[in-house]
């Protein structure tokens, strides 16, 4: 979960900046926003799981602020996501929350139908840390108004560095696996607007 978290923020940074053109506020398209992770079980069994509730806004002065809704995982299994909610995510309170500051004028010049991958940097606030996530992002503007941005590659990240081992340490437990991995592959979608 974790590593999904991080995986938005750094998305949520790239799609600030591509809204660089045009100093206005620009709001997250909830329904079409999303973070997934990948965890594999007993060293054979891969699964995807997502968050539904990932919303963020990016302001005219290029502050950027995304809040992932850690109680919306979704996993496919009713009693598999109850778990991850009260064992693994608990502890760290409602939400994480990534935030950065964008340079509007860096990214101005995108125009609609253009792409571009772009390196960015944002800070994940999570159970009392605060992380650093790099990460690149390939950003398409959709019209003047809109834009995608998603992971350009896996970002790779670990239970251990947001302290979610003794959350992981018990859903192998309650499932009883053999294993679980530390280390998951995250995928972010966000569409933002103005």
């Amino acid at each position: 979960m974790k590593f999904l978290t991080g995986a938005v923020c750094a998305l949520a940074v790239t799609t600030s900046a591509a809204l660089a053109g045009g100093h206005a506020n620009w709001s997250s398209v909830d329904d079409q926003s999303s973070v997934a992770f990948g965890s594999v079980k007993n060293d054979d069994f891969g699964e995807v799981h997502h968050f539904t509730k990932v919303t963020g806004t990016v302001s005219e002065t290029g502050k950027l602020e995304i809040s992932i809704d850690l109680a919306s995982v979704q996993t496919n299994i009713d009693i598999r996501n109850e778990r991850m909610i009260e064992y693994v995510f608990k502890a760290a309170g409602p939400t994480a929350v990534i935030s950065g500051q964008i340079d509007m004028e860096s990214l101005a010049a995108l125009e609609t139908g253009d792409t571009m991958i772009s390196e960015i940097e944002a800070d994940l606030s999570y159970a009392g840390t605060e992380n650093t996530i790099d990460a690149a992002m390939l950003i398409a503007r959709l019209g003047e108004d809109r834009v995608l941005v998603t992971t350009a590659d896996f970002i790779m990240l670990s239970t251990a560095d947001l302290g979610l081992t003794a959350g992981i340490d018990k859903l192998m437990d309650l499932a009883s696996l053999d294993g679980i991995t530390r280390v998951t592959p995250v995928a972010v979608r966000m569409v933002f607007e103005k």
